[in-house]
C-alpha cells in the first residue's frame, strides 16, 4: 500500500515515460554499439538482435546496480528536497518525460545520442525549476565533466582504435601469408580482449555484485583471459585450420566442440556448385578504386544516355538511386522479376481474422529485424555524399584473414552489450527508482534499494526498443561513416571497451555512444586520407551529442516548472 496515494497519477506516468527511456536506450544506444559487427558482416541484424537481447537483459538482471543514486549524476542535493518529498517525486517524473521525448525524436532522425546525458540534462533541468541553477553543481564532479566528454571520449577512443587496427594491419593484414599471421594473432587477441572485458565487467558493470582486492583482481583477469585463449587454442584453432586453410566446406559452427578431433577428419569431397564454402565475401558491394575507376571509364565510354530509355545513368551529382528504373512490363504481363518481388500485405478479411490478426502479429514480432541494414546503409541521402568514392579509400584485405576476426569481433560486442545492459540501464531505472521509493514510503534517501521487478523491467524495455526500432540507427551508422570491416569492427569495439575501461577507473561519466563514434573515425583514418570519413555524418552526430543536454533540460524543466507553479499542486490534483 502506497504511503502516498494522492499521486498514484505521477507513478503511473512515471512508469510509462521509465519504459519509453529504456525503450530508446535499446532503440539507440544498444543499436549503435552493435552497428559495427552489422555493417562489418559479422553479424546478421537478427544474430545482433539475438545476442544483444540476451547479453543487455542478462546484465541487467545479474550484475546490474543493486543500489542507485537518488539522483543521476549527483548533480542535486537530495537535501533540498527533505521537506517535501513529493517535490523530487515530481521532479524525476519530469526528468524521465523530459528524457524521453528527446530520445524518442532524436531516434526517429536517426541521431545517436547519449542516453546517459539526456537524463543529466533532465535531471539539471528539474533542478533549475526547483531551486534554481545556484542548486546545480557546475563543478568539475558535476556537469563540466559532460562538456569536456565530447572532447575526451572521442578523441581517446579513436587513438585506441586508431593504435590497435595499425598493429592488425602491419602485424596480420599485409603480411606474406595473412591467414598464417591471424592464426597466431587470434589466441593473443582473445587473450586480450577477454582480460580488458573482464576488467570492463568488474570495475564497471559489476560494481554492485564483485568485490575483489587490486591482487584478486589481476588474478582474475589474467586467469580468464589465459582460461579463454587455451580454450581458443584447443578448440577453435583446429576448426580454423580445417575451414580456411583446408577449405572444408562441409564444416559448420557446431563442429567447433570436437577440438582436434577435426584434425582427423578424411579429405574433402568437391564442392557441389550450389554449395558454399560458409565464409562471405566481407567486402561485397565495395569497390576498390580500381574497380571504381574501371566503372567510371565504362559509364563515360556509353555515353549514350538516350538510346537506353530505362538507364539509371545520372549525370554527376544527381542521385540516380533515389529514383530507379520504372519497371518494364510485356504484353504477357508482368515479368518474372516483379512477381518475385515479396510484397508485406496482410491476407484479405477483418483484423479479427485469425489468419489476418497473426499475420499482423508476426509483421510487428519480426518488422525491426527483416531490414538489410548494409544495404540500407548504401542508399544516398543529404547526409551520405559519394559512398562509393568514401569507401574505395578502403584497402581490402585477405577476406579468410578477415573471417578469424569475425569471431573476435562477437566477442567484443557480446561482453560490451552485457557491460551495457549492467550499467545504463540505471539512466531509466535510476530517477523510476526515486518515483517508486517515495511512492511507496513517502522519504527520500541518498541510496535507494533497486527491486529485481525493477532491473527486470528496465531491460525488457531495453531489449523490446532494439528489437523493433533498433535497425533504425544501424543504418545511419557502419558504413554511412567509413568503411567497415570484421578487421576494422573488432579494433573500434576494443578501441571503445578500453576507453571507457579508464573513463570507469578516473569516474569520468562518457558515453558508449561517443567512444564507438571516435574509434570508427580514428580505425576510419588509418587508411591515410581524410576522405575516408563521411564528415557530414559525423558532424550531424556531434550536433546531437551538443544538443542532448540542453534539450532536455528544457524540455523537463518548463514542465517542472508548470506543474510546479500550478495552483494547488501541493493537494495532488
Amino acid at each position: 500500500m502506497a504511503v502516498l496515494p494522492q499521486f498514484d497519477y505521477l507513478f503511473a506516468i512515471g512508469t510509462i515515460f521509465a519504459f519509453l527511456d529504456a525503450w530508446n536506450i535499446g532503440a539507440n544506444d544498444v543499436a549503435n554499439s552493435f552497428a559495427t559487427s552489422v555493417a562489418s558482416r559479422s553479424l546478421t541484424l537478427k544474430q545482433a538482435m539475438l545476442i544483444a537481447s540476451a547479453m543487455e537483459f542478462t546484465g541487467a538482471m545479474a550484475v546490474g546496480a543493486r543500489v542507485a543514486d537518488t539522483i543521476r549524476t549527483k548533480v542535486i542535493s537530495v537535501r533540498l528536497f527533505e521537506e517535501d518529498p513529493s517535490v523530487l517525486m515530481l521532479a524525476m517524473v519530469c526528468a524521465v518525460v523530459g528524457s524521453s521525448i528527446y530520445l524518442t525524436i532524436a531516434t526517429r532522425f536517426s541521431m545517436p545520442v547519449s542516453t546517459t546525458h539526456s537524463i543529466m540534462g533532465g535531471v539539471i533541468g528539474v533542478g533549475i525549476a526547483a531551486i534554481g541553477a545556484e542548486g546545480i553543481n557546475w563543478g568539475w564532479d558535476g556537469v563540466s565533466q559532460v562538456f569536456a566528454a565530447w572532447a575526451i571520449a572521442p578523441g581517446i577512443a579513436g587513438c585506441f582504435g586508431a593504435i590497435i587496427f595499425l598493429l592488425t594491419k602491419y602485424g596480420v593484414m599485409r603480411r606474406k601469408n595473412p591467414v598464417k599471421k591471424a592464426f597466431i594473432a587470434v589466441p593473443i587477441y582473445f587473450f586480450i580482449t577477454s582480460a580488458l572485458l573482464t576488467l570492463l565487467i568488474v570495475w564497471k558493470g559489476g560494481s554492485a555484485r564483485i568485490s575483489l582486492n587490486d591482487a584478486e583482481t589481476a588474478g582474475v583477469i589474467v586467469g580468464t583471459g589465459a582460461a579463454v585463449a587455451l580454450i581458443v587454442c584447443i578448440f577453435f584453432i583446429p576448426y580454423l585450420y580445417r575451414k580456411v586453410m583446408i577449405g572444408d566446406w562441409q564444416l559448420r559452427w557446431w563442429h567447433i566442440p570436437q577440438g582436434p578431433f577435426l584434425l582427423r577428419r578424411g579429405e574433402v569431397p568437391p564442392r557441389p556448385a550450389d554449395a558454399t564454402s560458409g565464409i562471405q565475401d566481407y567486402y561485397r558491394g565495395h569497390m576498390t578504386r580500381e574497380e571504381l575507376e574501371a566503372k567510371k571509364a565504362a559509364e563515360g565510354a556509353s555515353n549514350d544516355v538516350e538510346k537506353h530509355p530505362y538507364s539509371t545513368a545520372a549525370p554527376k551529382g544527381e542521385l540516380s538511386d533515389i529514383l530507379p528504373a520504372p519497371a518494364r512490363e510485356s504484353a504477357e504481363g508482368p515479368s518474372k522479376e516483379q512477381l518475385s518481388i515479396p510484397k508485406n500485405i496482410p491476407p484479405p478479411g477483418k483484423w479479427y481474422n485469425p489468419v489476418v490478426a497473426f499475420w499482423w502479429m508476426k509483421y510487428a514480432f519480426w518488422h525491426g529485424v527483416e531490414q538489410d541494414v548494409v544495404d540500407m546503409q548504401k542508399k544516398r541521402d543529404f547526409l551520405s555524399g559519394d559512398l562509393e568514392e568514401m569507401h574505395a579509400t578502403g584497402e581490402h584485405f585477405d577476406n579468410e584473414a578477415e573471417y578469424t576476426y569475425s569471431f573476435l569481433q562477437v566477442l567484443t560486442a557480446a561482453t560490451s552489450s552485457f557491460s551495457h545492459g549492467a550499467n545504463d540501464v540505471s539512466n531509466a531505472i535510476g530517477p523510476y527508482t526515486t518515483i517508486y521509493f517515495i511512492w511507496q514510503t513517502g522519504n527520500i534517501s541518498s541510496k535507494v534499494p533497486v527491486p529485481s521487478w525493477i532491473l527486470a523491467f528496465g531491460g525488457a524495455a531495453i531489449v523490446i526498443g532494439l528489437w523493433t526500432y533498433g535497425y533504425n540507427i544501424m543504418r545511419a551508422l557502419g558504413n554511412k561513416i567509413t568503411l567497415h570491416s570484421p578487421s576494422r569492427g573488432f579494433s573500434m569495439e576494443l578501441g571503445s571497451a578500453i576507453t571507457i575501461i579508464m573513463a570507469t577507473r578516473l569516474k569520468l561519466p562518457i558515453s558508449t555512444t561517443q567512444c564507438i563514434c571516435g574509434a570508427t573515425v580514428g580505425v576510419g583514418l588509418c587508411n591515410g586520407t581524410w576522405r575516408t570519413i563521411n564528415w557530414r555524418m559525423v558532424a550531424w552526430i556531434y550536433m546531437g551529442w551538443i544538443i542532448t543536454l540542453p534539450t532536455a533540460g528544457i524540455i523537463s524543466g518548463c514542465l517542472m516548472g508548470i506543474v510546479l507553479n500550478a495552483p494547488r499542486w501541493g493537494m495532488g490534483v
